[in-house]
C-alpha cells in the first residue's frame, strides 16, 4: 500500500539529510581546501552545513525553487568564498557531491517509506529545482562580484593614470604617459575639468612628453579640453610637444595660435612664474 507524502514522512527523510552535518567530509572534498589555517577551515565546515540545511529543507516549501532564500545564500555564500579565498568551482564540486548523497538518501527513505512513485517524483523534483536554482544564482552571484571589481579596478587605473597634481598654489600638472584610446580620452577630459576646478588651479600644464603618438581623435580631444579649461578659468599650456608630435599635429591644420606651449614642463614653470 503506498503511503501519502505527509509531515511525518518529509520530517524523516530531512532528519536523514541532517544528519550529514555530524558526519566527516569525504577526503574528495576536503582536499578541495588547500588553506590550513584553522579558520577557513572553520568557515568552510559552517558553509557546508548551511549547504546541507539547504538540501534538507528543498522540498518542504510549498514554493518549489525556495529563491528567497536560495539568494541570501548565495549572496552570503559569495562574501565567505571570497574572503576564504575558496573558487567558485570548487565550491560547484562541492554542491554536486552532496547533491548526489541527497539523492541517495530520499531514494532510500522513500523506499522505506513505501512512497509513491508520484510522491518521490514531486519531492526529487522540489529538490532539484532547488539545487539547480543554487548553483545558477551561486555563479550569477560570483560573476556579478568578479565583474563590479574589474570595473572598479579599470576606474582606479584610468584615474591614476591621467593623475592632476598641484605642485604650487593655483598651479597643476597634467602628465600623459602611454597611448591615449577612446576611454582616456574621456577620462582626460573628466580629470582635468573636475580636479582642476576642486583644486581651484590657475594654471594646468598638460604634458604630452610621455605620449608616442598624436592622431586626429586624439588632438581634437586635447583641444576640447584646452577649450573647457578656458571656459572655467584656468589656463592650459602645453608642454613635451616632440618635433615630430608637432609635424603631425600641423599637418592635421591644428593652431597652436590660441594655446601657450613649451617644449618642457620645467620651461613652462618658468615661464609661469614670470606672468
Amino acid at each position: 500500500m503506498n503511503i501519502k507524502t505527509n509531515d511525518s514522512n518529509i520530517l524523516s527523510i530531512s532528519e536523514k539529510i541532517l544528519a550529514l552535518k555530524s558526519a566527516l567530509p569525504p577526503k574528495e572534498i576536503e582536499q578541495l581546501d588547500t588553506h590550513s589555517s584553522q579558520e577557513s577551515e572553520q568557515a568552510l565546515q559552517n558553509w557546508r552545513e548551511e549547504l546541507i540545511n539547504l538540501f534538507a529543507f528543498s522540498f518542504t516549501n510549498k514554493d518549489t525553487t525556495n529563491k528567497s532564500e536560495v539568494e541570501n545564500w548565495g549572496e552570503e555564500t559569495i562574501n565567505l568564498l571570497i574572503k576564504i579565498d575558496f573558487s567558485l568551482d570548487n565550491a560547484i564540486k562541492v554542491i554536486k557531491y552532496y547533491r548526489i548523497i541527497v539523492g541517495a538518501i530520499i531514494k532510500n527513505e522513500a523506499e522505506k517509506l513505501e512512497l509513491s512513485l508520484s510522491d518521490y517524483h514531486d519531492i526529487i523534483f522540489k529538490f532539484t529545482s532547488v539545487i539547480d536554482f543554487a548553483i545558477h544564482w551561486l555563479s550569477v552571484t560570483y560573476t556579478r562580484f568578479y565583474t563590479n571589481r574589474i570595473n572598479a579596478a579599470e576606474t582606479s587605473v584610468l584615474e591614476l593614470s591621467i593623475p592632476v597634481i598641484k605642485i604650487f598654489d593655483a598651479i597643476g600638472i597634467l602628465p600623459l604617459i602611454g597611448d591615449i584610446d577612446t576611454n582616456r580620452a574621456q577620462e582626460l577630459m573628466d580629470q582635468a575639468l573636475s580636479k582642476g576646478a576642486n583644486l581651484s588651479l590657475e594654471y594646468l600644464v598638460i604634458d604630452l612628453s610621455g605620449v608616442p603618438i598624436i592622431d586626429t581623435m586624439v588632438a581634437d580631444r586635447i583641444f576640447k579640453v584646452i577649450d573647457s579649461l578656458k571656459l572655467l578659468g584656468i589656463k592650459p599650456i602645453l608642454t613635451g610637444i616632440r618635433p615630430e608630435i608637432a609635424h603631425t599635429m600641423v599637418q592635421l591644420g591644428i593652431d597652436f595660435g590660441s594655446v601657450m606651449t613649451y617644449s618642457s614642463l620645467q620651461n613652462a614653470l618658468v615661464a609661469i612664474k614670470k606672468f
